[in-house]
Formats: structure tokens, sequence, C-alpha cells
């Protein structure tokens, strides 16, 4: 995780739905959040969470408790302190009834010697290397197939070079794994903050954020000499032991590291650009360079990716059996992943799931009533929700949402699977999909912005008999790209609802072979307004190094004479009329563009309250641009500036700023 400050990918367009009245269903029909109440004295800063054997929950938090949580299903549960005195516990798993942790220094078991309900031996089994650094997060144990323990370490960073990564001792930034008897195997390197980790189907897969080498958060899986992006930990990779092939030069002679220590780095358009996974395929093919399964595209689907749990309730959770839950930590919220195998491929889709926990979403659990037990904790990372710490259950309600259930790659577009069936006329006409594509660059800086970004045609669609997969034929398919599917105008077939979550992020590592749709292709029709805006050549990076847009007087000033920031315009201050959408067409709008976590209408929140900003007295062509190329430096109060939102429709953008003006009227 990170102390610095998240970079936020929150768009003006973003607020709460307090005010607005919804017609069509929401996230809390289907799953509701319950808090669980915490004794007044319990700091329950959650590092880990598990459940015991007998169903009751072993919790432990960063400030070094352990607690056993008994009835946790009833209004009262109880707590009982297991262990204390340990150091920033940020993991918890139980084998053979026996609790382990990662403290910062070391994986340790907890013994009950004699049966009192408290641990009275706190045995070593591994020691962690650490260098004394405060980044130098410890984050586990994973029980893998064999018995044995994943343990992850994060990067330390530099002094004046506070920006980059760095390795000061062995393992910082690897997956280590420790047999039972506490042999160290190193297994895996090229992390930088990997406190996501968890095992599917029996494999390990790890997650990590936005930041220098890391252009966005993402999935992964993990073998063992499997080199993940961040250069800092191969300064260990010539060891003996290391079964990894890359080394740090190797990626500098491809990669410009900019490693002057005075100089931090920062985002250049239009430099010569690899990804990820042009580095793992073409330039150092056969090296262990490992792409991301799935990204998790940033802002949107999260900021600070934290636990990976695999959905094992058989259906009692809902329609997702088999997927995993991916938490995040800085918006407060869990997204969903569907994964399947291509040409041996790890690779699948990302959805929006679940927001509004009320601190920030570091581990996750399942109960024995199936529920999911989620702890969050929001203390120097800071997060969407407010609250310093908590722990609350997540319930299914039994009914079952209107979503997109899968999205399968096939060798001409994708097969999307819904979870209740589709309204075939809306279902086949293709100008009822919105398909683009997009990457994000592997270099020195800290997060990408989305490059490369093309619209695909969807040139055909089918739907099944039983109206649950709909068959699409998509046009100039990218291997390494994220390919964002849309079915704006497709509805169900019982109620005619809208999917409650629009959006499906494909990462397609690898285009399967085999046969082709056998549907008739046409050729969609154009659709107004469905230009996408290029902010130019100095496009904003997530560390927003931008001059800002002329505020109030000066800006209408501007705007008079034609001009803003020195470009040609045709702005008109804000006083002329423009057409204003209504609030229910904005929770709509906004909705679509999953921007609902970060401002609200009227109170401050991750950044200003619309109002606030209609106070400013931007033009609307102002607040446009804002948009496109946030200027935090205008918000000097918020530690969590927004990165640029360039591929929104410029109609959709145009609709936000009129109606955030229209706020300062009402």
């Amino acid at each position: 995780m990170k102390l610095k400050s998240f970079i936020y990918s929150c768009t003006l367009a973003c607020f709460s739905l307090g005010a607005i009245a919804q017609s069509e269903p929401t996230e809390n029909d289907y799953y509701k959040i319950v808090k669980i109440p915490i004794p007044e004295g319990i700091v329950l800063e959650v590092g880990g969470i598990a459940k015991m054997p007998n169903g009751d929950m072993a919790v432990s938090t960063r400030r070094g408790d352990v607690y056993i949580v008994e009835n946790i299903t009833s209004g009262m549960p109880t707590f009982r302190k297991f262990a204390s005195g340990l150091h920033e516990i940020l993991g918890l798993a139980i084998k053979d009834g026996n609790i382990y942790v990662a403290q910062r220094g070391e994986l340790t078991k907890l013994v009950d010697k004699n049966g009192d309900g408290r641990a009275e031996r706190y045995e070593t089994v591994c020691a962690l290397p650490i260098s004394g650094h405060y980044h130098e997060y410890s984050f586990g144990p994973k029980i893998a197939p064999d018995g044995s323990f994943y343990v992850t370490g994060n990067v330390g960073f530099g002094n004046s070079d506070w920006w980059a990564g760095k390795s000061y001792v062995p393992f910082r930034g690897w997956t280590m794994k420790i047999s039972e008897n506490g042999k160290l195997t190193p297994f895996a390197a090229g992390m930088r903050s990997p406190c996501g980790i968890g095992m599917v189907d029996g494999e390990f897969f790890y997650g990590d954020n936005q930041g220098d080498w890391m252009g966005s958060g993402f999935i992964s899986h993990v073998e063992k000499g499997d080199f993940m992006g961040h250069p800092a930990s191969l300064a260990w990779a010539d060891r003996p032991d290391s079964p990894v092939k890359m080394r740090k030069e190797m990626i500098y002679s491809k990669v410009d590291p900019r490693d002057d220590p005075k100089v931090k780095p920062e985002y250049v358009k239009d430099e010569p650009m690899t990804t990820i996974y042009e580095m793992g395929k073409t330039t150092y093919p056969n090296m262990g360079i490992k792409a991301p399964a799935v990204w998790l595209p940033h802002g949107v689907l999260g900021v600070s990716t934290s636990e990976l749990i695999t959905d094992d309730t058989k259906g009692n959770f809902g329609p997702f059996a088999g997927q995993v839950f991916v938490g995040d930590q800085g918006m407060s919220k869990i997204a969903r992943v569907f994964l399947e195998k291509v040409n041996g491929k790890y690779q699948g889709a990302s959805f929006d799931f679940k927001s509004g926990f009320r601190s920030g979403v570091l581990r996750m659990a399942w109960g024995s009533d199936n529920a999911m037990y989620v702890g969050g904790t929001n203390r120097g990372w800071g997060s969407v929700g407010k609250e310093d710490f908590g722990l609350e259950r997540l319930v299914y309600t039994g009914k079952t949402p209107f979503e997109m259930k899968a999205v399968r790659a096939m060798p001409d577009g994708f097969e999307i699977e819904f979870t209740v069936p589709v309204d075939k006329k809306t279902a086949e006409n293709v100008d009822n999909y919105d398909v683009s594509s997009y990457v994000y660059k592997y270099h020195p800086v800290y997060g990408s912005p989305i490059v490369n970004r093309n619209d695909n045609s969807v040139r055909g669609a089918k739907a099944s008999e039983d109206g649950l997969k709909v068959r699409i034929v998509v046009d100039g398919l990218r291997e390494g790209y994220v390919h964002d599917i849309k079915p704006e105008g497709v509805r169900s077939a019982k109620d005619n609802l809208t999917l409650l979550h629009g959006s499906a992020y494909y990462t397609l590592n690898s285009i399967p072979t085999g046969e082709k749709a056998n549907i008739t292709l046409v050729t969609p029709k154009t659709r107004a307004e469905r230009e996408r805006i290029d902010a130019g050549t100095n496009v904003n990076t997530p560390d927003n190094q931008m001059k800002e847009a002329m505020p109030t007087t000066a800006g209408v000033a501007a705007a008079a004479k034609g001009k803003t920031n020195g470009k040609a315009t045709t702005a008109t201050p804000t006083a002329v009329k423009a057409s204003i959408i209504s609030d229910a067409e904005a929770t709509k709008l906004l909705t679509k563009h999953t921007c609902l976590a970060c401002h609200k209408v009227g109170e401050r929140a991750v950044g200003p309250s619309y109002k606030e900003v209609a106070k400013r007295k931007y033009t609307n062509e102002q607040i446009e641009a804002l948009i496109i190329e946030p200027k935090p430096e205008n918000w000097p109060d918020f530690s969590t500036p927004m990165a640029p939102m360039s591929h929104v429709p410029k109609s959709d953008i145009k609709k936000i700023a009129a109606w955030i003006n229209a706020l300062g009227k009402k």
C-alpha cells in the first residue's frame, strides 16, 4: 500500500446518489452492507481476517493485535483478544487449526498451548529481511496446496527520490515461498506493493496498484521465476537461490529509468513507448516477464488493490460462483473478475461490483453463513470510506441483478454471458454496443494514462436461444490491450432493465483460435457525438503536473475574447444559458461512467462538492477542460488528485459541465 497520497481517478462528474431519486435498482437491492458493532476501546484497523474451523472469525490488526470474533452473525458479537504486541500484521491464515500471521519482519505461528483461548507462544516460522524502511510491509500468508506459505514483501522508497521503489534488502518486491519448517525460497520478483494476494483454483495470484513502473492496478497469475514488472527487486536476481532470469540492466537498456534522485520522472506523451505485455512477448520472450491477467482500470475499479478471494459459496452469494472478488483500499469498494485460460494464458474481464464501505477495504473472507466479511482501515493511506476502521458483512439479498456474468474471448470478438435473459431485439442491434481498446505505458513514471485508444466497431450480434448469451463480432482486436465493452442499449427481457454495471474491461492477452461466428455482418450506424477528446500535446498524467485553467473573472474575460490558457476557443461565459439535464438524467449518465464514489452534491468527499465547484464560476468550457485535464493545484486542501478523463465522450462531458454549473443556481 502507499503512504503517499493516492492518485485517485475521480472526475468532476462523480457524486453521491444521496439527494437524487433512483428509478432503477441499485447495488443495495442485491447486496447489503451490515456494520458489525465493535466494542468501545478496540481499534480494529483490520490487517487480516480468516474463518476458524468452528465458524468464528480471526481478525488481526495493523496495531499488532489478534481477536477471535464469536457469534459474528448476531447483532452482538463477542471480541476476545487472542494475541497482542506484534508488528503491523497485514495478513492472517488458518492451518491445522493454528493461526499464522505476517508481521513486518517475520512469519509467526500463534499457539494456544493450554486451551484458555489466548496465545501463550509466538513461534517464529521464518524471519523476513527488513532494512527498517517505513514502507517495507509484509503481506500474507496464503497457503499453497502443498501446505507451504506464500508471503510478499513491499518495496521501500528513496529518501530524496520518494517516488522510486527501492529494494534495500533481499526479497523486498518478491513473493517468498516458506515451508512449514521455515525454509524461505525466493519465488518471483517484480512486485511493488503486493498487498493483494490470494489463491485461485490452487494457483497463486497477486494484485498491485498504480505506481512507478505500474500503469494501473491489476491482478496476475504468479509462477516460480516470474518477473511482474518493477525492476527494484532485480537487485537480488543474481543470487544463487533466485529463479528469476530477468536483470535490471536488460530493462534499462530498453526503457530509460530516469533515475536521477533529484528529478521526478514526468509523463512525456509522444516519446517512444512499450508495454509490459510487449516486453514479455517481443522484447524478452521466454524470460518470465508476466503481464497482468486482468487490468483494473485506475480510478474506475480501484486505486489500491487489496484482498483477492474466490467465490466458493456454490451460488449462495449470488450468480458469480467461482469468480474472483478484488478489494480496493483507496476507493472503499470491491471489483469482480472473471478469469479464463486461452492458449495457456490467464486473461479475463473485470467489472464493478460493490461500493460504499465505511473504510478502506483491505481484507475479505467468507463466513459460515456464506456472507462476505470485509475488514477496513484508512490510517495513513486514506480512503473514500471516512471511518478510520471497520468490520462489515456483505449479504446477498437473494435477488439476481442484471449483470454481465462473464465475458469470453472469441476468434472474432467476444461472448457475453448475462445473469438473466436479455431482450433479443436490443441484444442483436449492433448500435447498442460500444467497444474500445487501450493500454498502459511501461515506464518509470508514476502510473500511466490510457494510451493508444481505438474505437472497435461491433459488426454483428447474435443472442442464444435462451437469451443468456450474446456473441458479438468486433473489429480490430488487439492482443495485450484492455477492451472496454459497454452493451449500452441492451435490456433485460423481463423488466426492460439496463445493466446494473455497464462496463466489462477484458484484458486480451491471447486471441483464441477456432471457428468464427456465423453472423451476418453489418456496418454500425454513425452515432452523434461519438468522438473522444484528445487532451492535446500536454496530456495530463496521474501526477497532474499541468497548468491551471483560468478561474472566475479571468476565465470569463478570456472566454469573451475567445481564449482560455492561450488556446483559441468559442467558449461563452457561464451566464449564457445552456440546456441542462435533469438530476435523474445526471444519475444515469454518471452511473454509466462509474463515477459515483468521488464527489457529493453538497458536501466534501474525496474531492470538493459540486456546489463548491459551481461557486468558482467557471465557464462550462473550463469545467469541460478540467474534466479532461484535472488541475489539483486548484484544490490544495484535497490530497487525492484525479487523473485525466479524456476518454469520456465529448457529449457527456458537455452535459456534466452544464449540470455542475446549474447547481450554483439551486
